[in-house]
């Protein structure tokens, strides 16, 4: 695979996303069944294709418990620290 570009907007937002799927310790294709969409949309996403349908994006988000926020600026897509990974046996 090509390393993605972070310093465009979908580079950013894909490397948030593959950088939280793992910390999960999910596979692309267990992701998906949680989010109801397909191994190819996922792939794409985390390739940073600049085009994606937002309903399957915001159901791969809500799985992984992040969050698209919409502010003024002119920055496309700003990626906050990432939260930390559930521990085991943690409430």
């Amino acid at each position: 695979m090509s390393r993605i570009d972070s310093e465009t907007p979908a580079g950013r937002l894909a490397q948030a996303i593959r950088t939280r799927r793992r910390a999960l310790r999910l596979t692309q294709k267990q992701l998906c069944d949680l989010a109801g969409c397909g191994v190819a949309f996922l792939y794409e996403l985390e390739t940073a294709k600049p085009t994606v349908r937002l309903d399957k994006l915001l159901a791969v988000l809500e799985v992984l418990g992040l969050e698209l926020h919409v502010i003024e600026g002119h920055d496309g897509i700003t990626v906050a620290a990432p939260p930390a990974p559930p521990r085991d046996g943690a409430p």
